[in-house]
């Protein structure tokens, strides 16, 4: 009933995925490989774990 309440995981960690992915590209073009590819990881890691989120969400009841 009172959903929109609720904090959603998800919508948090898609939030800051796109903030690091907004800081890699500029890390990237500054020419900071090392660094670029340290944001990526951390990117990559967020993904599965929204992955992991969307799962368990379709798997709950409502």
């Amino acid at each position: 009933m009172f959903s929109f309440f609720k904090n959603n995981p998800v919508k948090k960690l898609e939030d800051k995925r796109k903030k690091l992915l907004e800081e890699a590209m500029h890390t990237q073009r500054s020419g900071d490989l090392k660094a670029y590819a340290l944001k990526m990881e951390m990117i990559d890691k967020l993904e599965k774990e929204i992955e992991s989120l969307q799962s368990q969400e379709r798997g709950r009841p409502r």
